[in-house]
């Protein structure tokens, strides 16, 4: 079963203290390229948020590339072609999902893309506007 992971269950991986960090990891750890995905923008959305949290939980540079190595190890990355980012944004127009929710329809496409039967995510609330072939597969970890 492929499984797509959303940044929120990422960044809850690499984080020791997040309230999520033992759930999300427990769906992170088992997972490798055929079995585990992310979208492509996943890995800069982690690497601003992990260099740019406040300074008591802020990452060097050099730790926060060690957690892109590692996520590329257990994820493939799936990326969308324009022509695919243009039907998605008339998709998500046609559901009206506005504002920062746009970022999560975006990545919900990624996960159809690849074929992910989970979505796991912390946020089910934007998820969820995606449509149909979307809220069957939402989880959280």
């Amino acid at each position: 079963m492929k499984a797509f992971l959303d940044t929120n269950v990422l960044i809850a991986v690499f984080q020791g203290e997040h309230i999520h960090h033992a759930a999300s990891l427990r769906v992170f750890a088992p997972l490798d390229p055929p079995t585990g995905c992310c979208a492509s923008h996943t890995i800069v959305e982690l690497y601003s948020t992990l260099t740019r949290m406040p300074a008591k939980y802020r990452r060097s540079l050099d730790e926060v590339m060690l957690v892109v190595d590692t996520v590329h190890q257990h994820l493939s990355t799936i990326s969308l072609s324009s022509d695919e980012y243009l039907a998605a944004l008339k998709s998500a127009s046609a559901l009206g999902i506005t504002g920062g929710a746009v970022y999560d329809a975006m990545l919900a496409q990624c996960a159809l893309k690849a074929g992910a039967e989970i979505i796991y995510t912390w946020n089910i609330k934007h998820y969820a506007q995606c449509g149909q072939d979307v809220v069957q597969r939402l989880r959280t970890p």
